[in-house]
């Protein structure tokens, strides 16, 4: 839902890999944003009116985004797609960080673009603990970056977790993913990002934030 930039840009991405796609839009110029080889419907109407989702195909849809320009919009099209036509897979842009989070603990996955470029801007500017990158539907698990204390340092992964509690998910190493396992060492410049419980943040930020545990 929404044929702006982010809309026709994911439509065409997925048209790529092989997938059916529908873009709703209630103004149909905003179509023109698509390209003429573009294969996919084209639904005019509002996202979140169930004649229109219908029309869409939203009975045989494997996944729903709303990335139109509103807040509300977004949120009501994404419940009315989970709840009524039991999509399961939904994501809705929310402009407002805020109401993202509130969105969240209900139960549906949101991307709040403004909060995530502040973040990686700040992120590039100073160390910031820990940059929180997804969280569950439930709210009770989120994947973040951590930033870690330089006495890690030469210390395999295994020691983070143990004294962190949480798990490393991978590393980024010189722009390339790295899966780890706990004898994986942590290496000079790499980026660490970890599962952990939501509730656990604060705690597993000042562990690995601050220097590593002498050990005999």
């Amino acid at each position: 839902m929404g044929c702006g930039r982010v809309g026709a840009a994911l439509a065409l991405c997925l048209e790529e890999r092989g997938h059916s796609v529908a873009v709703i839009d209630q103004d149909p110029e905003a179509f023109r944003r698509l390209p003429e080889e573009f294969e996919g419907s084209k639904v005019t109407g509002l996202g979140f009116d169930r004649d229109t989702l219908t029309s869409a195909g939203i009975a045989d849809a494997y996944g729903f985004a709303a990335v139109a320009d509103g807040d509300n919009s977004n949120v009501i099209a994404a419940r009315v797609v989970r709840e009524t036509f039991g999509v399961g897979h939904v994501v809705a842009r929310i402009y407002d960080p805020q109401r993202a989070e509130v969105y969240q603990r209900l139960g549906i996955p949101t991307v709040a673009t403004v909060r995530w470029t502040t973040d990686q801007v700040l992120r590039r500017l100073l160390p910031m603990g820990a940059t929180e990158e997804y969280r569950d539907p439930s709210g009770k698990v989120v994947l973040a970056q951590v930033d870690v204390d330089p006495s890690w340092v030469g210390l395999p992964v295994r020691r983070l977790e143990e004294a962190s509690g949480a798990r490393v998910a991978y590393l980024t190493r010189y722009g390339d993913g790295v899966l780890t396992t706990g004898s994986t060492v942590l290496q000079e410049n790499d980026v660490v990002h970890v599962v952990m419980r939501t509730e656990d943040g604060p705690a597993v930020e000042r562990t690995l934030t601050g220097p590593a545990p002498v050990t005999s």
